[in-house]
């Protein structure tokens, strides 16, 4: 047997506005209108059951001591305010909400054009792709308008007819029973969903949708400097609309594979060189890799460890800006080398002493001895 709390998704001493809130919720992901699946109709009748028995403070008591069994030997009628039909969403929370549970919006009329869903497909990109641009071909799954019956759902030679339920009109008249008490309302008819008309005969392409999914081939022209998150719009290559509406679009959102060479901070690249202290003295000229190959770059004499040197027009390609490309900033790190030859130990000592003004301690020379190779 069911637990009408479970149902809900609240706790059994939930409060009447959490009550609400989740019948709010649960209303949307299971109304029949909304949710195709098989079971929705079940699932929302049973919501509805649970709803108006724990909103019910004489009710909800009963049910907590007894169950449904006992509501029913209580006289309680256990069958649901939508045991005879439902409305639409909007028909729901105003009779149970006054009006306020959906925003107050109004009937859309089934028939009338609608826009198809948007679609979303991710792809990775090499560091470099992503800096230069490429034309990629992918692949979608999205539904086409079927062409066999051209949208309408109904078999080739034949056409939907008229609702025998509510004569075409869409709607019926429903009486049911409530906390609030019995009430007549006008509600979707549940055989036609509101259109008026029904498929006897139904497209075999389609099998009655009107719509089939078909997989589709896009070469798609990514521009010069996307980024990790980018997001590119192909209007209307989303699923196709219904009753001649347009298509959706579909969004590409870019993800970009990290470089272990480059860092990149927007149409800048960073890359890190070591130069020996003599280099970072007297200056030097250096090959280092760029995203346009090799490259000779000047290192000024006297840089200092951390400092940069920079190399316009080597950077990422702005994408707001056509023919702009940012810098590729070198930086420096000097290196204090670990093993010195004897010659070099030599040159060493005299250095210190030059710049000591005073001839190297034995302590000093100590020290060096252990990295001389």
């Amino acid at each position: 047997m069911s637990d009408y709390y479970e149902i809900l998704g609240v706790e059994r001493n939930a409060t009447k506005e959490e009550i609400k809130s989740a019948f709010r919720k649960m209303a949307r992901k299971w109304h029949p209108d909304v949710n195709k699946s098989p079971e929705a109709e079940t699932k929302f009748k049973e919501l509805g059951k649970a709803y108006e028995t724990l909103i019910d403070d004489e009710k909800r008591a009963t049910y907590d001591r007894f169950g449904e069994d006992g509501l029913r030997n209580a006289g309680f009628n256990t069958q649901g305010p939508f045991a005879g039909g439902f409305g639409d969403l909007d028909e729901v929370f105003n009779s149970f909400f006054g009006g306020f549970g959906f925003g107050g919006s109004r009937r859309q009329d089934p028939n009338a054009p609608q826009r198809g869903d948007d679609l979303r497909l991710d792809i990775e990109l090499e560091f470099e792709e992503a800096v230069f641009g490429l034309t990629k071909e992918i692949k979608i799954d999205h539904l086409e308008t079927c062409q066999s019956c051209k949208g309408t759902g109904a078999k080739e030679g034949s056409r939907p007819v008229t609702c025998k339920t509510c004569g075409g009109s869409g709607r019926i008249q429903q009486t049911t029973k409530t906390v609030l008490g019995h009430f007549t309302q006008i509600v979707t008819c549940p055989h036609c969903h509101g259109k008026g008309t029904v498929i006897e005969e139904p497209c075999q392409e389609c099998h009655g949708e009107g719509r089939k999914n078909v997989e589709k081939k896009i070469e798609l022209k990514i521009p010069a400097g996307v980024d990790n998150g980018s997001k590119m719009r192909l209007s209307h290559e989303g699923d196709a609309g219904l009753n001649g509406g347009v298509s959706g679009d579909l969004y590409i959102v870019i993800h970009v594979k990290p470089s272990m060479y480059y860092k990149r901070d927007g149409i800048n690249v960073f890359t890190k060189l070591d130069i020996t202290p003599a280099q970072a003295v007297l200056g030097d000229r250096v090959v280092i890799k760029t995203l346009d190959g090799e490259r000779e770059v000047s290192i000024p004499a006297g840089i200092q460890h951390g400092e940069a040197v920079k190399i316009k027009g080597a950077g990422v390609p702005s994408l707001s800006k056509q023919g702009v490309r940012g810098e590729h900033v070198v930086v420096i790190g000097v290196k204090t080398p670990v093993r010195i030859s004897n010659e070099e130990k030599v040159l060493y000592q005299k250095l210190y002493e030059i710049q000591a003004g005073r001839k190297a301690k034995e302590s000093v020379k100590e020290r060096i001895k252990g990295v001389f190779k």
